[in-house]
């Protein structure tokens, strides 16, 4: 078994309300940044031991189905690095 660190990002669909993210866009733009459009995202890392690299993203994916994303109205992208 290998070491590996897991990131899985898990954002709002397009066309779900995000009022986290239209408010920091709202606030970047009284900044002076022009901005076409922006949204927030959660970020886990997970470390974790799989016998390779695939094995360690399908893991992750699961939890990501399971727990840290509702797929209907959640997006999410795994990235796989050795821990």
């Amino acid at each position: 078994m290998t070491a590996y660190t897991a990131t899985v990002t898990v954002r709002l669909k397009r066309g779900v309300l995000d009022p986290e993210a239209e408010t920091t866009q709202q606030a970047l733009e009284r900044l002076g940044f022009e901005l076409s459009d922006l949204r927030a995202a959660d970020q886990f890392e997970v470390d974790l031991e799989a016998a390779d690299a695939d094995e360690a993203a399908d893991r992750a994916a699961e939890m990501a189905e399971r727990l840290l994303a509702n797929p209907t109205i959640h997006d999410y992208d795994v990235a796989v690095a050795d821990a």
